[in-house]
């Protein structure tokens, strides 16, 4: 699979690192496998969080980007190429009008590196999600 993205963040096309990308349910990834991104399709309210969450322990403001692309881009390319960065930020996207179809209307993906997701859930017993206002908007979900 190749998929170009701008040199701005991928230097190079898209190199899948493997002959096939799977693409499964969290609850059904077999334990001898490593996760490369986590992708969540989510709606405003879920993406605040994960946008909060994302940005909770960093000291730049920029730690998620919603980069120009097609909607693989947006889950995919630019994704893996953030993970393989020292500082890897997450990604939302699903913007692409040719891909909105795919999605309900009132949701978007939100992509993570895979040790990016672990630093954000170390931060979960001490990060707005013990707070009242997360507690009232999760009352929403």
């Amino acid at each position: 699979m190749v998929c170009n993205t701008p040199s701005s963040v991928t230097p190079q096309p898209f190199e899948a690192p493997a002959p096939y990308l799977v693409f499964r349910r969290w609850d059904q990834v077999p334990a001898a496998e490593t996760p490369q991104l986590a992708i969540f399709f989510a709606t405003p309210d879920v993406l605040a969080g994960l946008f909060t969450l994302a940005n909770y322990d960093g000291r730049d403001p920029h730690g998620v980007i919603a980069p120009m692309g097609s909607g693989c881009a947006s889950i995919i390319s630019y994704p893996y190429a953030e993970g393989q960065s020292a500082q890897p930020r997450c990604v939302l996207g699903m913007f692409d009008v040719s891909a909105r179809p795919c999605v309900p209307r009132d949701v978007l993906a939100f992509t993570v590196p895979l040790h990016r997701l672990a630093r954000m859930t170390s931060n979960m017993d001490e990060s707005f999600l013990v707070t009242k206002s997360w507690e009232t908007v999760r009352e929403r979900l």
